[in-house]
Parts: C-alpha cells; structure tokens; sequence
C-alpha cells in the first residue's frame, strides 16, 4: 500500500506538489479599505443560519483591496516569488453568533490558485479574479503614503469589472476601519458525493490572526463605484452612503481557527 503525502491536494509520494504547506502562513501587504453603508437587508440575505446581523450599524460593508506578499514557517516562498506574491479583493459585513459580533467575508477575488486553496480550507468564498491597486514607492511619480495621495483600484472577474475606486489620503488615523475588524465567523461546506444527499462538511469556524503588526494607518476620501456582472453579486451590496477610506500596511499570521458548530447552516444547493 503507498503511502501519499501533502497538507492540501495533490497528495503525492513526497508531498512537494502540495498546493499550500501547512499553517503558520505569514503574509506582508497593503491594505486599500473602503467602507460603506448598504441596506441590511441585502446582508442579511448573505447569512445562513445560525448568524444574524450585527446589532449595531447592520448595513456597514468593508470593501478591500490587498497586495499580498506570503509564506510558510520557512520563508522559502519569499525567494521565488511567484509562490508568495498575490492580490485580492473581497467585501466583509459583520454579523452576530451567540450574542458576539463577528467579521464575515462574503465575496472575495483572487489571483493565484494557492490563495484559491487557502479560502477553501479558512472558510473564504474565494473566486479567480483579476485584482490591481496602486503600489506607494518613494521615488517617482507612485504616490508617498502621504496627505494629497491618490491610490486607484479595480477589481474584475470573468472579464467583467466588478468594482473600481480611488482613494485620496487625507491624514493619519487611529483606526483602519472598523468592520473588518472582529474575529471571522466563516462556513466550510463540502457538497457531498452522492447526488441530492446535502453537505458533506457544513462547519461554522472561528478565525483570526495569531499575531499582528502594523504601520500608521491613514484615513481619506474615496470614489468607489460597482458594477453588474452576470456570475457576480457584488453589486447587490449597493452603495447607500459612504462611512470612510483608509490605506495601511499590515503583517499577519494565520495559524488556525476553532469550530463553533456543524450542519446548521442548511446551505444547500439552490433548486433549478
């Protein structure tokens, strides 16, 4: 009998063609937050059971973009980076578990296929996309991460644009937004193998960083705008009035998460 290895398909012989190590995964990057106010309604639609919404400012969305740079407890990726650099774009809401207030992503764009791997273990409803944002540099015409900075991003998938803002720095803040700023309260559902027999794994999962560090935070002024698509529904989650724009750069570590309960969620496919 072979004996197969790897943290995540394929499991091989030796276990190098895994597409993700195992956690710690470390990430450096910088982070373009936008948030907004929408009808609750709309994120409420987003949330199986057993969440519900947030008691306070139910209708906030957190739209962000994120220039990645990742790696395993080793480093290694760091020095061929095509395996540690990456960008996405997702939108979180918050919403309640038990009387305790939770951070939820709900549409996330990504442009590698390990970040793809990463969601579906965490939770993450990652999709492929194509995701750019402004870089600072401090030479040249890139912006300094400074008063009067514009920052521009946009995000795209399946050839369509789904979104697309710029950020004008105004000064330095104290925070960096404050819907994304809650433990993740995520599902990971597997369908199962055999036809019309429900989900083979339906978890409610808790997560977050295990260590965190940032730069100063700046707040500013933005001009988001969302666009319709026909596979996206980013654009449900309309803009009804803005709440604020902040850059930061950030470096986190993601070494696992707990579970809050099992086949709950009564997610399932949606009847044709």
């Amino acid at each position: 009998m072979a004996a197969v290895h790897g943290y995540f398909h394929p499991k091989t012989a030796t276990g190098g063609s895994s597409l993700i190590p195992p956690p710690p995964w470390h990430y450096s990057g910088d982070l373009l937050t936008i948030e907004y106010r929408t009808d609750p309604a709309r994120v409420r639609e987003l949330l199986p059971e057993p969440l519900d919404l947030a008691e306070e400012d139910p209708g906030a969305v957190a739209l962000i973009w994120a220039d990645w740079q990742s790696c395993s407890a080793s480093g290694r990726e760091l020095l061929d980076p095509v395996l540690s650099q990456y960008k996405e774009a997702f939108a979180v809401v918050r919403c309640s578990y038990r009387g305790r207030t939770y951070s939820r992503c709900v549409h996330i764009w990504v442009d590698k296929d390990f970040a793809i791997a990463r969601g579906l273990h965490q939770g993450y409803p990652k999709k492929l996309g194509s995701i750019h944002l402004t870089r600072p540099h401090p030479y040249g015409p890139a912006p300094r991460i400074e008063a009067g900075a514009r920052f521009g991003a946009t995000v795209a998938a399946a050839d369509r644009r789904l979104a697309q803002a710029v950020v004008t720095l105004r000064e330095p803040s104290g925070t960096n937004g404050f819907v994304n700023g809650h433990p993740m309260a995520h599902h990971r559902w597997l369908p199962s193998i055999g036809k019309g027999q429900g989900l083979a794994l339906d978890e409610l999962v808790e997560s977050g960083a295990a260590s965190f560090e940032a730069g100063q935070a700046w707040a500013g002024d933005a001009e988001l705008e969302l666009f319709e698509a026909p596979t996206e529904e980013l654009a449900r989650l309309e803009i009804h009035e803005p709440i604020g724009a902040y850059y930061r750069q950030v470096g986190v570590v993601w070494d696992g998460g707990t579970l809050l309960e099992s086949g709950t969620s009564g997610a399932g496919p949606r009847p044709a």
